[in-house]
């Protein structure tokens, strides 16, 4: 890999998510080398991959190079590959590129989306949560309208105007309403020669409510968004099987759909050397102690989506969400400093900084710590909390003049097919 030789410790990170880049950060000017290894060569903010999937943002606004975050950290390497192993007995990983010893071991490599064993739904649907994913999705959406256009068969016609996604967390909700947006504001005056009025956009949500984890009146009141925005919300209703053509679920409801977006669970994603039943639990996460450390291995750490620390509070880890991923990096970051110094290490305390999710223009529902917000207020603070934590200035300048182009002109520039992605539709008869 070509990393330089250090009278420093060398600290190897996979993964360049919240987690990975946030210790990175906290490590730049202290005396380790730090070698930053992730298959992408720059850092995803997902929680507005939704907006790239309906058009409203382009995957340049919510993603940042890696190597222009780390610039100016002495003794900070980052190499663009794919790790493949990590063999616990010589310290050392093995990538695509070659192998590469280390003194400490960090594993960030995030989550990806969870099938649950369902081979059928996992070829069929669609996913996001990654950047090329949305990209499908956004190609297959604009496409399917275009397709309705062609084809003069009305069953199959509604059927590619018909929208099944699955889950009813804050990335089922987000994209419902920007579904719903875009059916109600854009789709009439790009087709004014197609009655898009038929168009469906309908939320499956397995439990009796939407927003699980958030509170009741915050779900209630996103249920109430969505159908004013007509979105048909199933509740306790599970989608079994999905060929590409017919959703079938747990009753004798069915749909018939040319696009559906699984958005049921996620589950960590896992490296062979650290994939034996005593490091792993539910999702496929590391356990790990109060300090992240896998294990018995005092030099091996995860956090984030893939370290499931548990506790009283949270009897199956923390969230997997930015904020763990986040605040684990930068404690890690002092704990291994401590190492160093010969200190004891600092057990991790998670700072619960709420939950929000938006629904539309003007349409949110924030849980904090001490308040409880709904509506256009709510909606505000999604705005701002999102600028606030993405990466790089130009980047929440553009953010910013998207959403407000978007909010005066009721529009979505970015509904473009520039890498199609071609889905065969076939009429079940």
């Amino acid at each position: 890999m070509n990393i330089p030789q250090s009278s420093f410790p060398r600290v190897v990170i996979i993964g360049g998510g919240f987690g990975g880049i946030s210790l990175a950060k906290k490590l730049s000017h202290k005396e380790f080398q730090v070698v930053l290894l992730d298959k992408h060569n720059y850092h995803t903010f997902q929680p507005l991959l939704y907006q790239v999937s309906t058009g409203g943002l382009e995957p340049d606004s919510i993603a940042y190079p890696i190597r222009k975050v780390l610039q100016g950290y002495p003794n900070t390497y980052f190499r663009l590959t794919e790790v493949n192993k990590i063999d616990t007995n010589i310290n050392c990983v093995d990538t695509s590129i070659g192998s590469l010893k280390f003194n400490y071991l960090v594993v960030a490599t995030g989550s990806t989306t969870n099938f649950f064993g369902n081979k059928a739904i996992a070829k069929n649907s669609m996913a996001m949560k990654s950047i090329p994913q949305s990209l499908n999705l956004r190609s297959l959406i604009l496409e399917n309208f275009e397709q309705a256009l062609l084809t003069d068969d009305l069953h199959e016609r509604e059927a590619l105007m018909n929208f099944v996604i699955v889950g009813g967390g804050p990335t089922g909700v987000e994209l419902a309403g920007a579904l719903a947006e875009i059916k109600k504001g854009i789709l009439p005056k790009d087709y004014p020669d197609l009655d898009t009025r038929r168009a469906q956009i309908n939320l499956v949500q397995g439990s009796d409510r939407i927003l699980p984890a958030m509170s009741i009146k915050a779900s209630e009141k996103a249920e109430q968004f969505l159908e004013s925005l007509g979105v048909n919300v199933w509740k306790n209703l599970r989608v079994s099987d999905y060929d590409g053509n017919i959703a079938k679920t747990n009753t004798e409801t069915i749909f018939e759909t040319a696009t559906l977006v699984w958005a049921a669970g996620v589950k960590a994603v896992g490296i062979k050397g650290l994939d034996a039943k005593d490091y792993l639990c539910r999702g496929n996460r590391l356990r790990v102690n109060e300090f992240n450390q896998v294990g018995s291995f005092e030099h091996i750490f995860a956090i984030g989506d893939v370290a499931q620390m548990e506790s009283e509070e949270y009897p199956y880890g923390h969230p997997m969400m930015a904020q763990p991923a986040l605040q684990q990096g930068h404690h890690l970051g002092k704990n291994l400093v401590r190492i160093t110094e010969e200190k004891a290490m600092v057990p991790f305390t998670y700072n619960d900084k709420g939950s929000m999710a938006t629904v539309g223009r003007n349409k949110a529902v924030a849980d904090l710590p001490k308040f409880k917000f709904q509506g256009v207020f709510a909606w505000f603070i999604w705005m701002f909390v999102h600028l606030y934590f993405l990466i790089g200035f130009r980047n929440r300048v553009v953010v910013f003049i998207n959403w407000v182009y978007n909010y005066i002109k009721f529009d979505r520039e970015a509904r473009l097919i520039i890498r199609p992605f071609k889905k065969k539709y076939q009429v079940n008869s």
